[in-house]
């Protein structure tokens, strides 16, 4: 497989307070893991563009969009949410974090490679239409989605996100949406703490309880994501490649290992093959203690090689 890894040194500018989970550590441990794997070497490298006005515009509010932009401070921080910090290199992460996506999607429908991996922040799953919340201010994932539609045409498009958090920003952003079906597992219940009695019919969920671990998650995937992927038939399919439910991350209690994310990394492959040319476009979501999620990458980004 070709493979592109995007990213950008702009991530590693955005600054958080001291001890907060969504640190620059987190890009340091994957790109030094990746490094001493050997697997760096063998990735197309790629610098992440910042999205244009109208790509995020696609998803987010215009007001939310110039309230971000107005906020950024020239110096010092400011919370955007309790959890969501801006310093003076915050803004350009975030636009360029969504155009990471949405440049992977441009290589991708391109033919210039088969898939992709976002390493990328601030994540973006959190992120509502209107509101920055859970250390995310654009949704990257979605940002990069709508270009699929809107610039590529593309019909039906699939996001699994397998972080132990429910993606609320991407499921509120494609309500609805009929060309776009969003799959999500996650810890129930745990945080942003959704009402998950109201589902829309482009949502798939797969709610696990803490302690499942791996077997409790490769049966909800092969029993209720993976039939409904095949029903879909998607063109392209995009992951919120979480990875704070691994054994060794508190931010969840799920049990998971590098092992599980290598087979849904892998069974998610087998859709593409089947489904849409093996297109893929993976985006960093969670995952935050260093070194279990420095292996965690390397892993999935292992098998989207082959």
């Amino acid at each position: 497989m070709r493979t592109a890894y995007i990213s950008h040194p702009s991530f590693l500018r955005h600054e958080v307070a001291e001890h907060h989970p969504e640190s620059p550590a987190r890009l340091h441990a994957v790109d030094d893991r990746l490094i001493a794997s050997g697997v760096m070497d063998l990735l197309r490298h790629y610098e992440a563009p910042p999205a244009t006005r109208e790509q995020l515009l696609r998803v987010h509010a215009p007001e939310y969009v110039e309230r971000v932009e107005q906020q950024a401070p020239a110096s010092g921080m400011i919370m955007l949410d309790a959890d969501t910090p801006m310093g003076p290199h915050t803004l350009e992460a975030a636009r360029r974090a969504a155009g990471a996506v949405v440049h992977a999607v441009d290589l991708v429908m391109a033919g210039k490679v088969e898939n992709a991996f976002c390493g990328v922040r601030p994540p973006g799953h959190h992120a509502e239409p209107d509101k920055a919340m859970g250390f995310c201010i654009f949704n990257n994932a979605a940002v990069g989605i709508a270009h699929a539609l809107a610039h590529h045409g593309l019909e039906r498009v699939a996001i699994v996100d397998f972080d132990v958090h429910q993606g609320n920003g991407t499921e509120a952003i494609f309500r609805n949406e009929p060309r776009v079906r969003v799959f999500s597992s996650f810890q129930h219940p745990w945080y942003p703490f959704c009402d998950i009695s109201d589902v829309p019919e482009n949502t798939v969920l797969a709610p696990l309880k803490a302690g499942c671990g791996g077997t409790g998650f490769r049966n909800a995937v092969s029993n209720i994501f993976l039939p409904a992927l095949d029903d879909f038939a998607p063109q392209m399919i995009f992951i919120s490649a979480g990875f704070d439910a691994h054994v060794e991350d508190d931010m969840g209690q799920l049990g998971l290992t590098e092992a599980d994310y290598m087979w849904i990394t892998r069974e998610l492959m087998n859709v593409a093959a089947r489904h849409c040319e093996n297109r893929i476009v993976s985006v960093l979501e969670g995952g935050y203690e260093p070194n279990p999620l420095g292996r965690c990458v390397t892993s999935h980004v292992r098998v989207l090689l082959g």
